[in-house]
């Protein structure tokens, strides 16, 4: 693959897809010690359930890859990430740019009153199968959605006792 032929990759799967999920937390933390935290891209291991992450190219910033595989049993689900955008402490952009996963992420962190820190999490993910995926999607939205929001009250609580970056 070219890189004109990986730039034109990206920008496709960086257009939003039918899928959409967001999850929200408030963090008792900083913003900056949050962002810190969510950006510690390893670390997403010990707060998202069956899954491993590690930065495969670049530092985990703007123009890192980043894999995530979720496992269980023997099937596995392989989520390539590139980072596109970060503006610390308050928000960094991805593009699943993978396979099968493929859209833009968005993980925003918003200072509170009391040292607090909104995280809202945002995915917008194409649907694969086509007409298929788009009738399966409502069935798999709601646990989508639940098994994000448990990973960032996961997160949170990590933060809050000092267990994460």
């Amino acid at each position: 693959m070219t890189a004109a032929d990986g730039a034109d990759n990206l920008r496709e799967a960086a257009q939003p897809g039918a899928a959409e999920v967001t999850a929200t937390v408030i963090v008792k933390a900083p913003a900056e010690q949050v962002f810190a935290a969510l950006t510690a891209w390893e670390r997403q291991s010990d707060w998202i359930p069956f899954t491993r992450v590690r930065v495969v190219e670049g530092d985990g910033g703007e123009g890192s890859l980043v894999e995530a595989v979720t496992a269980v049993g023997p099937a596995a689900l392989r989520d390539e990430m590139r980072v596109v955008r970060v503006d610390a402490p308050y928000e960094v952009g991805v593009v699943h740019c993978g396979k099968l996963l493929r859209g833009p992420g968005v993980l925003r962190c918003t200072p509170l009153a009391g040292d607090r820190t909104q995280v809202v999490w945002h995915e917008w993910f194409h649907l694969p199968g086509g007409p298929a995926g788009r009738v399966v999607w409502p069935l798999l939205w709601p646990g989508s959605k639940v098994g994000l929001t448990q990973a960032l009250k996961r997160f949170g609580r990590m933060v809050e006792q000092g267990r994460l970056p």
